[in-house]
């Protein structure tokens, strides 16, 4: 009995079917809305004025509580 040994590398993925010209023309307008959403994002920050003593790091309001240290708290 002759055992095989495993292989070191994964088998290969199956080779994609090309897309339709509407799912590539699809592709293509959803880059450039996330691009537009990119651009209008960077502007709207910098249009909003630097923070002076604020909280370092992320927004402590980010997710609707207050959180200090990693204690979330409700008000």
């Amino acid at each position: 009995m002759s055992e095989k040994s495993p292989s070191p590398l994964p088998p290969e993925p199956a080779p994609r079917k090309p897309l339709t010209p509407a799912a590539q023309r699809a592709l293509a307008e959803a880059a450039a809305r996330r691009k537009a959403a990119e651009e209008a994002a960077a502007k709207e920050a910098a249009a909003r004025p630097k923070e002076f003593q604020g909280p370092k790091g992320p927004e402590p309001t980010r997710y609707g509580d207050w959180e200090t240290k990693g204690i979330a708290s409700d008000f």
